[in-house]
């Protein structure tokens, strides 16, 4: 095979440095694994349930391209009675990934510059690369918040998109109303698209969960099933926003994910209606039983969401000491994977209270 086969696009990022430590973990007896972003409990079962009874009765073909009538008018309700936008439309994506990836298709073009917060998730600067985009990365350290100077600053006229998440992976960090109705009213005013990713939305631990789509109707807003109801396998997601933004998603979607599962899509109608704040309240609980376990001596900003904690490393680079933590048959991820400095790393705490308390040993073992 010729090397002039592989496209120009794929040489911008490497393979996600998350898939490796999850290669590791395999390779490991036991190890305390505090990696991985996704809960620790599992699907609700009127949700298995639910998609049990869709593949039992049938309901196994393609889907709607926008999403299934059960699940899609569900959703647009609700979206309506929260946000009473009168040009606000939904459709049903295949996991929030997809949605990302047609939101850049649909309104990135080539040397289109998209603003994104330094730490990001893994896939946002690729993302923004493969579409032939130029990523312009914000630094938030050390307190991983929205500087509006920063951010006006670096708008151009070549600015296309702002991109946010709040609860962030991997800070944990809530924006608050100020920054995101600043951000809203400064993308609204230059006429720049802001893409909201919501997945972590309802992981909101001591104040209620603010959208900058509150400040702006014009917002794009992501969402999905996989945090909030542990469906990270399902690839269900959604987006809401503007109709032609919308209806220009809906077309690419026709010639790329073609649609959602629709086994799925029945399912997540049906987890709608499950109460999860038990789930988010024992996250908050094992959320401070983390920090409180190690902020005496890690430099830590506490976490308002999400299930992160993104701690300094006590003495050398991010890297050096996730290789010590891997010494100590401790699994954490490495802050350079979703940032442009190694300072820091990342700790899930979607894990038993035990792997915590582990985790929490060694840690400390680590940084005395």
């Amino acid at each position: 095979m010729s090397q002039s086969w592989i496209a120009d696009r794929t040489s911008s990022f490497d393979s996600s440095g998350i898939r490796k430590v999850f290669d590791l973990a395999a390779q490991m007896k036991d190890p305390i694994n505090l990696s991985i972003g996704q809960p620790d409990f599992d699907v609700p079962q009127p949700v298995k349930d639910a998609a049990i009874d869709a593949i039992q009765s049938g309901k196994n073909g393609y889907a709607l391209t926008q999403g299934m009538p059960v699940l899609r008018e569900k959703l647009q309700a609700e979206i309506d009675a929260e946000y009473g936008h009168a040009d606000r439309n939904l459709f049903v994506s295949s996991g929030t990934s997809g949605g990302l990836v047609l939101a850049m298709l649909a309104m990135v073009n080539p040397g289109d510059e998209v603003i994104i917060f330094d730490p990001y998730f893994v896939m946002y600067e690729s993302l923004v690369q493969l579409v032939g985009g130029v990523p312009i990365i914000i630094n938030t350290y050390p307190d991983f918040r929205i500087d509006l100077n920063k951010v006006e600053d670096a708008i151009t006229d070549k600015t296309k998109m702002i991109l946010v998440n709040s609860p962030a992976n991997p800070t944990g960090v809530v924006a608050s109303r100020e920054e995101f109705e600043g951000l809203a009213k400064l993308a609204q005013a230059k006429d720049i698209a802001l893409l909201s990713d919501e997945i972590y939305r309802r992981f909101t631990y001591d104040d209620s969960f603010v959208s900058p789509a509150q400040f702006n109707e014009q917002t794009i807003v992501i969402d999905g099933f996989s945090k909030s109801h542990a469906m990270t396998g399902w690839r269900l997601g959604f987006v809401h926003g503007p109709a032609e933004i919308i209806e220009t998603m809906i077309k690419l979607q026709q010639y790329t994910f073609v649609c959602a599962p629709q086994p799925a899509q029945w399912a997540g109608a049906a987890a709608l209606s499950v109460d999860m704040t038990g789930h988010v309240d024992e996250y908050r609980r094992k959320r401070d039983m983390l920090v409180d376990g190690i902020k005496d001596l890690y430099e830590v900003t506490i976490p308002g969401g999400a299930f992160y904690v993104y701690p300094k490393s006590p003495q050398g680079t991010g890297s050096d000491f996730v290789t010590r933590a891997i010494e100590n048959n401790l699994l954490v991820i490495p802050g350079n994977i979703f940032s442009k400095q190694d300072t820091h790393f990342r700790i899930s705490y979607a894990a038993t209270d035990e792997t915590i308390q582990r985790g929490i040993e060694v840690l400390r073992k680590l940084a005395q």
